[in-house]
């Protein structure tokens, strides 16, 4: 029952991740307009993301246009764009291997330990997901904070954390959780098994054995 628990808590978890992990991927709020000196840009904001970058005016009117060639993005941002399909591809392959190892699927036809290796490979999939991801976010989070505070970049190119760097760290900590939840899962089903086969075997001792032949002596004479 709680081996159950523990499968569809990881499966909820990591499938949680694995879609803010699609949406990190294609929200354009990874680096937003910051304030620039004592003059706040009310009417004119500018988001720059891994994919496209889009101006929106007065809250009414959004443009946005994708990037042209890699080589409009920073470096950050064009390490960003490959690490995050990486991390994109590894969480929706640990979302199926953890979906084939549950015990309530008959995807395979195997007995339930091949199924806790399956497990335990959705698990490190999951941590390494979400490792890949938490690469480029802190990366992109570095340099922002760093031309910010840097008097050698102009105000008008000095940004501000966007919304999809905020989801990217709770996806990557969701990703981390049901990496450990099926870990640990794994490692409790090993335990059990462990117990199981380390039982004692019991075997009969010389008195029974002795009562045993003396029964068997008197079956005999009662023929004879």
């Amino acid at each position: 029952m709680v081996g159950g628990v523990l499968q569809i808590a990881g499966l909820l978890v990591g499938g949680i991740g694995m879609t803010g992990t699609f949406a990190v991927t294609g929200m354009p709020q990874w680096r937003v307009s910051a304030f620039i000196e004592n003059n706040i840009i009310v009417f004119e904001t500018v988001w720059e993301g891994l994919w496209m970058h889009c101006i929106r005016q007065a809250n009414i009117r959004m443009q946005c246009k994708v990037y042209d060639s890699m080589l409009a993005l920073s470096p950050d941002l064009q390490a960003s764009r490959g690490l995050m399909c990486a991390g994109s591809v590894l969480s929706f392959l640990a979302f199926i291997v953890a979906i084939i190892g549950m015990k309530c699927t008959q995807c395979v036809q195997s007995s339930w330990p091949a199924k806790g290796y399956i497990i335990l490979t959705a698990g490190l999939l999951f941590i390494l997901s979400g490792a890949v991801e938490l690469i480029p976010i802190c990366w992109v989070a570095n340099t922002i904070i760093s031309d910010f505070y840097n008097p050698l970049v102009n105000a008008a190119q000095k940004r501000e954390l966007g919304e999809a760097l905020y989801l990217g760290w709770v996806a990557t900590l969701c990703l981390i959780a049901a990496g450990a939840i099926f870990c640990c899962f794994y490692h409790c089903l090993e335990k059990t098994r462990s117990y199981g086969y380390s039982a004692p075997t019991h075997y009969p001792s010389h008195s029974q054995r002795l009562h045993r032949r003396t029964e068997s002596s008197y079956s005999k004479s009662q023929y004879v």
